[in-house]
């Protein structure tokens, strides 16, 4: 019989499925990875897209980062969006390959462990996990952290700027949010998938009311096409070649969280149709809109890009607002906007609880008997580690007390720790286990090598990118970009972790089958796959 380790049977005594979790064919599916099914499938197609697109939260995610794109002038800010986007885009067609062949909620560093050689594949899944569930966690921080931020900016425009917040505001706001998101991750898991197409609705609310309220209330003094897509700026100290590059930040942290569609590879419906075509279709409405989005905000914005950057508000998107459609108008947009930034929070700390509880399933997390339990009162949902992100993403907004520059670390945390997560596996199948791949629904065949090659190439420059000072060369103290510092100890510590502790007994993700017990469905969808983990190759050809 298969239980999780606390509660709840997800097979019988005969190996019958329990289909109140999912379909046979879902279960099957899953155990040809090694896993029984725990979590409940309660997520469709369109709410796996949802989830990701409303992490995305694309309008909230641009106004937090015009810092990166501004100073690059309007046109760097457009068509940065539009190249960024574009490789990015093929960067989710190489994961979208791997997550229909092989849909688990662990999958970057489970594809990481199958595919890697025999002698790197333990350090280099461990490497991956790590990388990707702090990412992810970072990630969180940094929504809520510009959730924070905008909410403020709308009290500042109540007082006309004559009032600023403390950074012991500023973290209490933070704090408060992501308790909440704690919370309502923990008690809204029967409708949390419901829950996912509301926050696409209300995200393209938003869209539609800036693309409208903005040119409207500029009037006759909207800027030229000539402004919009040819002049460009530079004000950081950086030559202004590099000053483009630093804006390709803003598409890059923002159409960052795609792989939570993988995340909850278990809780959805038919999931290797699932979540291909939920990080495919995310994507791909963010570069769209995304796209349409800066052009409307570069046609209404004042030329004076200092007078967005250096806004009293706290917000260059605020001041955005307030120049087009006065106080009001400001107030009622920038509300909606940390509205949905809420919504952002909500569906990371889901996807960040997901990885967290998969890694911990394989015993990699310090406390991962703990963490990886199943509370099946609450919706079969893993409690315990959606509370462990939260708790962690406490700590680290924290780094919002220091300085601003360690506040910006936030957003490149999830930019450099989610591309090595994301890159790794790819690479280990391109170099090591092409053979090994068997192509699910969702394949871009003979295209597939090239598009992971050129996936890696991106993700290796946005890493480095992520690790610049965005203001210009010999940065100071506080304007010293802190991401170098956080994922060096990230990754750092996971490899010396590994090397002084868990190479003895790390080794690679756990078979959680009892194997005489499995289902007819299950028997025939491993005996026709050939051996995936160890463990099953007594059950397959």
């Amino acid at each position: 019989m298969v239980r999780n380790v606390e509660e709840g049977n997800v097979q019988d005594s005969k190996g019958a499925v329990d289909t109140t979790l999912g379909s046979e064919e879902d279960a099957a599916a899953l155990a040809k990875l090694g896993y029984a099914q725990e979590l409940k499938r309660n997520f469709t197609m369109l709410e796996v897209f949802g989830i990701a697109f409303s992490i995305m939260g694309l309008l909230p995610s641009i106004a937090s980062t015009l810092a990166f794109s501004l100073p690059s002038g309007p046109a760097g800010m457009v068509w940065s969006w539009f190249l960024a986007s574009g490789f990015i885009f093929i960067v989710g067609l190489a994961i979208a390959d791997l997550g229909s062949a092989m849909p688990t909620s662990g999958g970057l560093y489970w594809w990481t462990h199958y595919f890697a050689s025999p002698k790197s594949r333990n350090a280099l899944s461990f490497l991956v996990g790590y990388s990707n569930t702090l990412g992810l966690v970072g990630g969180l921080v940094s929504i809520d952290y510009g959730f924070s931020l905008m909410l403020l900016s709308v009290v500042v425009i109540a007082n006309d700027g004559n009032w600023a917040p403390s950074d012991g505001i500023v973290y209490a706001v933070f704090l408060a949010c992501i308790l909440c998101h704690g919370v309502l991750a923990s008690s809204m898991s029967k409708i949390m998938g419901k829950l996912q197409t509301t926050f696409v609705v209300m995200n393209f609310v938003l869209i539609l009311a800036t693309i409208i309220a903005l040119p409207i209330g500029r009037g006759s003094q909207r800027n030229d096409a000539h402004f919009i897509f040819v002049e460009l700026s530079n004000l950081t100290t950086w030559p202004q070649g590099w000053t483009f590059m630093l804006a390709w930040l803003s598409p890059i942290w923002t159409i960052g969280a795609f792989d939570s569609c993988v995340h909850m590879s278990e809780e959805a419906a038919n999931a290797v149709i699932a979540v291909p075509y939920g990080i495919v279709f995310s994507i791909g409405s963010c570069w769209l809109f995304g796209f349409i989005c800066v052009i409307v905000i570069a046609a209404c914005m004042d030329t004076n890009l200092t007078n967005a950057l250096g806004s009293s508000f706290g917000q260059p998107m605020a001041q955005i607002y307030y120049d087009a459609i006065g106080k009001r108008g400001a107030i009622a947009l920038m509300t909606l906007l940390f509205i949905v930034q809420f919504m952002m929070g909500l569906s990371i700390t889901v996807a960040a609880s997901r990885q967290t509880w998969a890694f911990s399933r394989d015993g990699a997390l310090p406390f991962s008997s703990f963490f990886r339990v199943i509370n099946k009162k609450l919706g079969h949902i893993p409690f315990r580690a959606i509370w462990g992100c939260v708790g962690l993403g406490a700590v680290l907004g924290l780094l919002s007390l220091i300085a601003p520059a360690a506040a910006q670390a936030l957003f490149s945390l999830a930019v450099a720790g989610n591309n090595v997560a994301w890159g790794t596996p790819i690479l280990c199948r391109l170099v090591w286990g092409q053979h090994k791949f068997k192509p699910g629904p969702f394949y871009t065949g003979r295209f597939s090598v090239p598009l992971g090659w050129t996936a890696i190439a991106f993700l290796s420059f946005g890493i480095v990118l992520s690790m610049f000072p965005v203001g210009g060369p010999n940065p100071t103290a506080a304007t010293m970009n802190y991401t170098v510092v956080i994922n060096s100890c990230v990754w750092g510590g996971a490899l010396l972790y590994y090397a002084l502790s868990a190479r003895k007994w790390f080794t690679g993700p756990k078979t959680t089958l009892a194997l005489d017990d499995l289902s007819e469905t299950e028997e025939r969808e491993i005996t026709g796959a050939g051996p995936v983990v160890k463990g099953l190759e007594d059950h397959a050809v």
